[in-house]
């Protein structure tokens, strides 16, 4: 009896070993669900519609309900305006009519409650000291006393009216939020903020690390950075040993030129808005030829310029001027300085 005993012991101790193990390590990763939020999230903020979209049909496959993804939505007004907020609203309900038509249903979730607190701003007042860990003076100082009006808005409507619906709990709202942060430029005070009101609720730096992921994924690696430096994790390579930089030399058709360039146009505009591993399409033309046509092409790595060749946009460039090409030479280029080519851009914005 001794021996079982000691046997039984042993396996009890065991279990609970394993299943602690386990449990810590579902706690540090981020589930699929969050990814989504996060994907969501990021591309709302960057208004990036078509990534977008893909973003939400993937989140209600990985098991987002409706009104969690109208919970994000509906959040996001606050950290990157009205505008994005409402092309991605419209966006999501062309998603589900189209899914609908489909015979896909896709589950409704948790109700979303309207709020009926009558003192709003103490109520957001509240959860900002919960939040934060800090006390919130009313007004807020600063920003507060100088424009009262902007603080009852951020106390009443965010962090009272949508943060009472429990549709999203803190630490997924915080999620959404830092998601939101991290993708835009200009933000990052905001986004040290939110980064510890996110630790607050529970999110762990190994969390906001896999988060940097998808913001690289669906960003850039520029933005990934902006975040992984505010949780002291190493930076990544901006530009990739395997990056591709091609000047594509063309001549076109005569008769074809003007149809050529209205095509070639759309499909470098869709190529950097859709797809974040191209750095640059740059197409140019001979003043004394026009129809000596050269293109500055730059991708992140090979893996980046393997996935443009099978976008659908470049599927149709390729196949709609095939006849118009005369001629066409592809000539594979090295940077000289790599560090400059990082901001050889930015004085064009």
């Amino acid at each position: 009896m001794k021996i079982i005993s000691w046997q039984v012991g042993l396996l009890f101790l065991l279990s609970n070993t394993f299943i602690s193990n386990v449990s810590a390590q579902d706690m540090s990763i981020l589930t699929k669900q969050e990814k989504s939020l996060a994907g969501i999230s990021a591309t709302t903020a960057t208004g990036n519609l078509d990534l977008l979209k893909i973003q939400l049909i993937e989140g209600l496959g990985n098991g987002l309900t409706v009104n969690e993804i109208k919970e994000t939505l509906t959040q996001l007004y606050a950290y990157c305006g009205f505008p994005r907020s409402l092309n991605a609203i419209n966006t999501f309900s062309a998603v589900l009519a189209d899914r609908k038509a489909k015979n896909i249903s896709d589950p409704e979730g948790e109700k979303i409650i309207q709020n009926t607190v009558k003192d709003k701003y103490e109520q957001g007042r509240k959860t900002l000291e919960q939040l934060s860990k800090t006390p919130q003076a009313k007004p807020a100082p600063g920003f507060g006393e100088f424009a009262p009006r902007i603080d009852a808005f951020l106390k009443e409507h965010l962090f009272a009216d949508i943060f009472a619906s429990k549709v999203l709990d803190f630490r997924k709202r915080e999620l959404v939020t830092i998601s939101a942060l991290a993708a835009m430029e200009g933000v990052e005070s905001q986004l040290k903020s939110h980064i510890s009101m996110g630790r607050n609720t529970g999110i762990t730096d190994a969390q906001l690390e896999e988060l940097s992921v998808v913001i690289q994924k669906t960003v850039s690696t520029t933005q990934a950075n902006t975040l992984l430096r505010n949780i002291d994790k190493p930076i990544l390579a901006v530009i990739k040993p395997d990056m591709m930089i091609r000047i594509s030399e063309i001549e076109i058709v005569p008769e074809h030129l003007e149809e050529y360039k209205s095509i070639l146009k759309e499909e470098a505009a869709a190529s950097l808005m859709k797809e974040p591993g191209v750095i640059a399409i740059y197409p140019m033309f001979q003043k004394e030829n026009a129809t000596q046509l050269r293109i500055v092409e730059i991708y992140a790595d090979k893996a980046a310029y393997q996935a443009h060749l099978q976008t659908p946009h470049f599927q149709k460039y390729k196949t709609t001027t095939l006849k118009m090409v005369k001629d066409l030479k592809l000539v594979d280029m090295e940077s000289l300085d790599k560090d400059t080519m990082k901001s050889i851009f930015r004085k064009l914005e």
